[in-house]
């Protein structure tokens, strides 16, 4: 696919449900390279739904038959955790360019031949990292990179909820299906961040902790409860990473927890500054004239950064940019998530390296 081609791309799109319908819908229908033509979802009035939303799309229950059926460019999964890695592998086998929702896969094997399958495919395989799109972050970024924090050596991000397990008793609270809870879940996105914003700086080792008081509980402000169903999975983490180049990140996330409010944030501190994103809060710390002064760029907080994630893959699709993530740092990312869980289960500190 060239970027003089005409023709819009072809996308089709496995599960229908409410990330779709959120992000990754709107984003498609908003970008002019592209266009939905096809929709599966085992849960057929999902997918009849959207696809009488969206008009002139097939509908599918199947993703195999949609697969042969359909001549596709682009596959887009919102699917469940642990089949991910499955229909990524079989579509980029396929021919397809793979655009996914997070988490990359459930194990680092999945990852490491999500990986493989993209390379030996030469297709482009991305994994949505929406919050390196937003206002601040790219902010954020550029400063880093003018050096205005010098060498970023330390950091600790977190997204905390006092009340917010995802349909307990459901997929996302059983293991086998979703890889875990609130770490892989809400970790993805805090401790990516992060790393995005220190340079993607290879982990070495991990440790971790989880706990799990909640299943039983009936809290005010919750999803809906799936009754008889399965919660093995942690509704708390804590989390330690060292990098190769010597930085450090502490991790915290929870679904539920008895804490004042809601906290989701991003704090470093380098060699020249330091800042501070914390809900509405943004802050730099830096050193003038031998003084300690802080600042609050007037950068709004903006959208939540799916649009400019899904223009950037059609982007790289098209041959005009290069890709700002890659499947390596999809692999190191789940590794990262897998030693958190060994380290919980071993109590110990968990090597990478």
């Amino acid at each position: 696919m060239t970027a003089n081609m005409e023709r819009r791309l072809r996308v089709g799109v496995i599960s229908t449900g409410g990330i779709f319908r959120g992000a990754h819908m709107p984003a498609f229908l908003a970008n002019p390279h592209t266009e939905i033509v096809a929709v599966c979802d085992t849960h057929k009035p999902s997918a009849c739904a959207v696809a009488d939303e969206i008009g002139q799309v097939r509908v599918y229950t199947e993703w195999e038959e949609m697969l042969d059926q359909e001549e596709l460019d682009i596959i887009d999964i919102c699917s469940p955790n642990y089949l991910h890695a499955p229909l990524a592998i079989a579509a980029l086998e396929r021919g397809l360019h793979v655009f996914c929702e997070k988490p990359d896969a459930i194990r680092p094997d999945e990852a490491i031949r999500m990986k493989e399958a993209a390379e030996k495919s030469g297709k482009v395989l991305m994994v949505m990292r929406n919050n390196r799109y937003r206002s601040r972050p790219k902010f954020l970024k550029q400063w880093i990179a003018e050096g205005g924090a010098g060498h970023l050596y330390t950091g600790r991000c977190g997204w905390i909820r006092r009340k917010g397990i995802p349909g307990k008793g459901g997929w996302f609270t059983t293991k086998e299906l979703s890889g875990g809870g609130p770490l892989i879940d809400l970790g993805v996105h805090m401790i990516d961040l992060s790393m995005w914003l220190m340079g993607n700086p290879k982990p070495i080792a991990v440790t971790g902790a989880t706990y799990s008081h909640f299943a039983q509980t009936t809290i005010e402000g919750e999803s809906r409860h799936v009754e008889g169903n399965t919660y093995d999975v942690e509704d708390l983490a804590t989390g330690f990473i060292r990098f190769d180049n010597g930085a450090t990140l502490q991790v915290e996330v929870s679904w539920a927890s008895h804490i004042e409010e809601d906290d989701v944030f991003v704090e470093m501190r380098g060699t020249k500054g330091g800042f501070s994103m914390r809900n509405e809060t943004f802050k730099l710390f830096t050193d003038i004239g031998g003084q300690s002064v802080n600042s609050e760029p007037q950068v709004p907080i903006g959208g939540w950064g799916h649009q400019e994630n899904v223009n950037h893959f059609v982007d790289v699709v098209l041959g005009r940019a290069e890709p700002e993530f890659t499947p390596e740092q999809g692999v190191d990312m789940i590794r990262i998530l897998e030693a958190m869980y060994q380290s919980a289960r071993e109590g110990r500190e968990i090597r990478l390296d």
